[in-house]
C-alpha cells in the first residue's frame, strides 16, 4: 500500500569538525545536490521493488547555507542538501526523505519501511524486521495517557541464513558475466536514463511546486 523511506545522518558544517562529505556536494556549480545524488538511486530501488514510478512530487531544500571546505575556508552552500519526495508507484505512494541535515533516530542510515495488508516490513542495507498481520498490535489512541505498548519490541527480526558480498562487487559481477557470455544485461542504458529522468522531474517539481508526471516509463 505504502512505503516511507528515510536516508541520511548530519554532515557537519566544516567549522568546529572537519565535514565528512566533500565541498563539492553542496555547490551546485560542480555537481552537487540531493536529488542530483540520490534521486538517480531511489529510482532503481523503487523500479526493482515496487515498480517504475509513475508521477512525483518533491521539495529540494538548502537547510544550511553555509559550510567549510577542505581547507577551512567558508563557502556558499548553493546546493540542496535535503529532498522530501512523494513517488506514486502504480497505487503504492512511496514517501522519500533525504538529507544531511538530520540526526539518526534508527537502526540504519537508510530504511525502507513497507506498509501491506498481510504484513509490514522495515528494512534497511544489513537488516529486516517484519511484522504480520497475525502479530500486529491493536493499540487504543488516548493523549491523555502514555502508551503501555513497546510497539518495536513486536517485530521479528529476519534471521541471515546466508553471507551476501559486497553489493557493489555483485553488480560487476552480474555486468563482466553478462558481457562475458553475450546476453542483455537487466539494468542497461534505458535504465541510466530513466533515473536522471527523475532527477529532473523532482528538481522540476521542486522549482515550480508541482506534481510531474513521467511520461516514458515503459521503455
Amino acid at each position: 500500500m505504502s512505503v516511507r523511506g528515510e536516508f541520511g545522518y548530519w554532515v557537519f558544517e566544516g567549522d568546529w569538525q572537519p565535514a565528512q562529505r566533500p565541498s563539492w556536494n553542496y555547490r551546485a556549480q560542480d555537481g552537487g545536490g540531493m536529488v542530483l545524488d540520490m534521486f538517480c538511486h531511489w529510482n532503481y530501488v523503487f523500479e526493482h521493488l515496487f515498480g517504475r514510478v509513475d508521477a512525483v512530487m518533491a521539495k529540494a531544500v538548502t537547510h544550511i547555507p553555509e559550510r567549510w571546505d577542505e581547507q577551512g575556508r567558508r563557502y556558499d552552500a548553493t546546493a540542496d542538501d535535503a529532498a522530501y519526495g512523494l513517488f506514486e508507484i502504480g497505487d503504492t505512494i512511496v514517501s522519500m526523505n533525504s538529507s544531511w541535515a538530520t540526526r539518526v533516530e534508527r537502526k540504519e542510515l537508510v530504511e525502507l519501511h513497507v506498509d501491506g495488508t498481510h504484513g509490514s516490513a522495515v528494512a534497511g542495507l544489513f537488516g529486516c524486521r517484519i511484522q504480520p498481520r497475525e502479530r500486529t498490535p491493536k493499540p487504543v489512541w488516548n493523549p491523555d495517557l502514555p502508551t503501555d505498548l513497546d510497539f518495536r519490541a513486536q517485530w521479528d527480526e529476519v534471521p541471515d541464513n546466508q553471507e551476501f558480498s559486497n553489493g557493489f562487487r555483485a553488480q560487476w559481477e552480474t555486468y563482466l558475466a553478462d558481457v562475458h557470455h553475450g546476453r542483455p544485461h537487466p539494468w542497461d542504458f534505458m535504465s541510466a536514463v530513466r533515473g536522471l529522468e527523475l532527477v529532473d522531474a523532482g528538481l522540476t517539481s521542486s522549482a515550480e511546486g508541482r506534481r510531474v508526471v513521467l511520461e516514458t516509463r515503459t521503455s
